[in-house]
């Protein structure tokens, strides 16, 4: 599993209390936590306004740098400011993220093209919004894999988020995300699908029971990353079973070295 950590986006109060003063033990603290849990990507989303969003990345990143060179999950709503904020990083990461709204690929994707190194996170939504169906959201899916191939951008440097909505809201609970998830896996073996595997469980209580169950079912579906905690030790242990129960950690290897590592289960003194 790729796992893309979560946790320095300032939407979260105690992040944004630390951008405002510019605490960067603060996020240098969170960073080196989610590189020791073995995160993929580190993301870096500041959710100040836009006019001050390039310098306070900026900030976010080098604090980030200075402590791991795990890449980063540059996360942004804004192209323009993807489009700037990542030249600051040291090493090719990941762009979090574009869509099929306005003009967003038609700016990354050629920076993309002038840089193997870099991935994307591609959005299932459009300038209608996110479609209700899952057809109609692969319809955005197939519009977008067109643009990639127009610009030269492989599937396997894209992932794909199928847009994970609230359970208590859903109609047909995760049915919608399955169905795109599995689809997509059987058209692209190589694609990488995501998914910010908290927004299942908002408003619901003991949200991490919910977040479990949605882990196992859409990794059997063929999600292969994921924005999440990387330091919830129960999780990854779920994912580092998950794993191997579907065949994709031989001889269970992976599991069992993550588990001599200290990844998860009891807390070792």
């Amino acid at each position: 599993m790729i796992v893309i950590g979560e946790k320095i986006n300032g939407s979260i109060p105690a992040v944004a209390d630390a951008i405002a003063r510019r605490d960067s033990d603060f996020i240098k603290e969170r960073a080196k936590l989610q590189t020791d849990a073995g995160a993929s990507f580190i993301d870096c989303c500041a959710s100040v306004p836009e006019s001050e969003e390039v310098e306070t990345l900026h900030w976010m990143i080098d604090c980030i740098q200075s402590v791991t060179d795990v890449p980063i999950s540059v996360d942004s709503p804004s192209a323009d400011v993807l489009v700037e904020a990542y030249k600051f990083c040291k090493k090719p990461g990941l762009f979090n993220s574009v869509s099929g709204e306005g003009d967003k690929i038609d700016k990354i994707f050629p920076i993309l093209a002038a840089n193997p190194g870099w991935e994307v996170i591609a959005l299932l939504s459009d300038d209608t919004g996110i479609p209700k169906s899952a057809a109609d959201r692969l319809k955005v899916f197939d519009k977008i894999m067109a643009k990639a191939k127009e610009y030269g951008v492989s599937p396997n440097r894209i992932h794909i988020d199928p847009l994970v909505e609230m359970l208590c809201t859903s109609e047909n609970g995760i049915e919608t995300n399955t169905e795109v998830i599995s689809t997509v896996r059987e058209k692209y073996p190589s694609i990488h699908i995501t998914a910010a595997v908290s927004n299942i469980s908002f408003n619901l209580p003991v949200r991490k029971m919910i977040n479990f169950g949605f882990t196992v079912l859409a990794m059997n579906s063929g999600l292969d990353s994921a924005i999440l905690d990387p330091t919830n030790r129960d999780l990854m242990g779920l994912i580092y079973a998950t794993e191997a129960l579907l065949g994709l950690d031989d001889y269970c290897m992976e599991y069992i070295s993550a588990y001599r590592e200290g990844l998860f289960g009891p807390v070792k003194n």
